[in-house]
């Protein structure tokens, strides 16, 4: 979801898994500096983006997903460090294969969609915190960051975004299979 935020149109839609535990840390970072977090988006790490135009999202879409993210186990997740791409600061996890596990199986559902509309090679689990920004205000921002690491989670559902031409809203959550757990 890392989208300029003047690119996005009403009816794009997104995968994302919310990240509430970075948010006392990053939160007056991304809304200083992620225009996508003035548009509604949470702390997150993108599974897929874009999606389906929100025209597409029927109870049968809905099942689908329900049933390709209930296939995954539940995840601990630990960002430990910051990392960056040109224009992008971000945090990063300390492994992103259970972020990647997600999207590949996204993907492998919905191949015409492609993480990023296929501008990158590879897939990148990441958190953004800022873009587009001065050096200077980015430097700042991953010093203060690298003192409130690492956060923690446990990834637990996937959510379905929806764009309404104003903000990003919440549509759906995709529960993951509880570890241990064999259906």
């Amino acid at each position: 979801m890392d989208d300029d935020a003047r690119e996005v149109r009403a009816g794009r839609s997104g995968l994302i898994v919310r990240v509430p535990e970075a948010e006392p840390l990053v939160r007056a970072w991304r809304e200083r500096l992620d225009p996508s977090a003035a548009a509604g988006v949470p702390a997150h790490v993108t599974v897929l983006f874009p999606f389906l135009d929100a025209s597409r999202l029927d109870e049968g879409v809905c099942a689908a997903i329900g049933e390709v993210m209930g296939r995954h186990a539940s995840f601990e997740a630990r960002f430990d460090r910051c990392g960056r791409f040109p224009g992008v600061l971000y945090l990063a996890p300390e492994t992103g294969a259970g972020f990647r596990s997600l999207t590949e199986a996204i993907v492998e559902r919905w191949p015409e969609h492609p993480p990023f509309g296929g501008r990158f090679d590879e897939v990148v689990p990441h958190l953004t915190v800022a873009q587009g920004q001065d050096e200077a205000v980015v430097e700042k921002a991953e010093a203060d960051l690298l003192a409130g690491l690492p956060v923690v989670t446990r990834v637990s559902a996937v959510d379905l975004l929806v764009h309404d031409g104003t903000r990003w809203r919440r549509r759906a959550a995709f529960p993951l299979m509880y570890p241990g757990f064999s259906g």
